[in-house]
């Protein structure tokens, strides 16, 4: 049975809430305070509510839990990004959820190195995901999401889950049981991962922020948000999902 929009909201909601108590339980995460104008916004009409808080912590370079809510409509999305610093090369861990009406979702371990090249990595850190995107790929009652934008696709792992599904309660079962697998295998990772030489940092920092402004800039939901918020909130918003400089300087 398909549930009610405002109930899949809810459970979303609930999902992302466990997976961000999760992290901080595990870092000592610190608010961004030039982003607490953006803890809570709308539209000029009211129509649509949100909320994108931004925070940092040791070996959280960056980490984003925000959500956006049109009640009348039955449309969401939320997002819980978490970038690691550069002592470490853990991959990034994504989740995003939504319904546009069917549910959405993106879980994805962001790469930070060369995958064609470092098969060692790819064996580490998406071998285990590989089998969760294969059965995935073979439900019934998930469809694979495969976005128009090119270098969306070409953000996205090979083991990527980007998949829309009806709002029931075995689907959202189904993905909190896979959110929560995905956190938990992340966080073993990051306590047993091996210190990333010095001299190697700056340049993996470097690589990072510049993955982590072209993913925000080239979301092809920002046209959207646009239209929507506006465009002067909208470059808030999107340069909050990336940038810790000067960020008061929009707010």
């Amino acid at each position: 049975m398909i549930l009610e929009r405002v109930t899949v909201f809810d459970r979303l909601r609930e999902i992302q809430g466990e997976l961000y108590q999760k992290l901080t339980d595990r870092f000592d995460l610190r608010p961004e305070p030039a982003n607490h104008p953006l803890q809570s916004f709308c539209s000029p009409d009211r129509s649509v509510t949100g909320s994108l808080q931004t925070f940092t912590g040791t070996n959280i370079d960056w980490l984003v839990y925000s959500f956006l809510h049109a009640a009348k409509t039955g449309f969401c999305a939320m997002r819980l990004t978490t970038w690691l610093s550069p002592q470490i090369r853990v991959p990034h861990l994504v989740f995003e959820f939504g319904t546009m009406p069917n549910v959405f979702l993106y879980m994805d371990y962001v790469p930070r190195v060369d995958l064609w090249s470092d098969l060692e990595y790819v064996e580490q850190f998406y071998e285990p995901l590989d089998s969760t995107y294969l059965k995935w790929r073979d439900e019934p009652n998930f469809s694979l999401f495969v976005s128009k934008g090119l270098y969306v696709r070409q953000f996205q792992s090979p083991a990527h889950l980007c998949f829309t599904c009806a709002g029931t309660e075995d689907s959202l079962a189904a993905i909190r049981t896979t959110a929560h697998e995905m956190c938990d295998r992340w966080l073993t990772w990051i306590e047993q991962a091996e210190p990333v030489p010095v001299e190697d940092r700056a340049a993996l920092a470097q690589r990072d922020l510049r993955l982590r402004q072209i993913s925000a800039e080239r979301d092809p939901d920002n046209a959207i948000a646009a239209k929507i918020f506006g465009a002067e909130l909208t470059e808030k918003l999107v340069r909050s999902l990336w940038n810790r400089e000067s960020i008061s300087e929009l707010c």
